[in-house]
């Protein structure tokens, strides 16, 4: 077993340097942070130097994909998910879901703007919370025609008003 001294360490960065750097150039696609592994790269092999049978390029380039791949597993656990992506989307998400309830809202009111009260109760019962017009009318104490007769003229009065606010 030989010792590695600190002139077989020039020698070996000379001759072993290019080659290490090309590796971590090539896996993470980033001039700085190919540098700093390469440098990693030496210093692991000069703390293991203990532990070091032989001293041969195959040594180098396993330990410079390792030094590589644990510094891309590290980057994406520091630097977790895209948050400004993540609130980017959710508030544009947001941003459209609210101006539609606002849209629905407007024209809720429009529709019911005049109207019975028991205009809006009956489209809430039937078309909301998804009550059969038999238990509508039941709910209102109405006959199932009079709830049946109330949603008609309130689709024909709806569509009405859709192509107002479309127009």
């Amino acid at each position: 077993m030989k010792t590695l001294t600190n002139q077989d360490f020039g020698e070996l960065y000379r001759k072993y340097a290019p080659m290490v750097l090309r590796r971590c150039r090539a896996i993470l696609k980033d001039e700085e942070k190919a540098l700093d592994a390469m440098q990693d790269v030496f210093l692991r092999i000069m703390d293991s130097k203990c532990k070091i049978k032989e001293v041969c390029a195959s040594l180098f380039y396993v330990t410079a994909t390792r030094v590589c791949l644990n510094k891309i597993r590290s980057d994406k656990l520091r630097s977790g998910p895209d948050f400004e992506l993540i609130c980017d989307t959710i508030a544009d998400d947001f941003s459209e879901l609210e101006r539609e309830k606002i849209e629905a809202g407007m024209i809720l009111e429009n529709i019911f703007a005049g109207r019975d009260k028991k205009d809006s109760l009956i489209a809430s019962l039937h078309f909301v919370d998804g009550l059969t017009l038999e238990e509508t009318a039941e709910q209102i104490g109405m006959s199932v025609s009079g709830v049946r007769k109330r949603i008609s003229e309130l689709k024909k009065y709806s569509l009405k008003i859709m192509n107002k606010a479309s127009a």
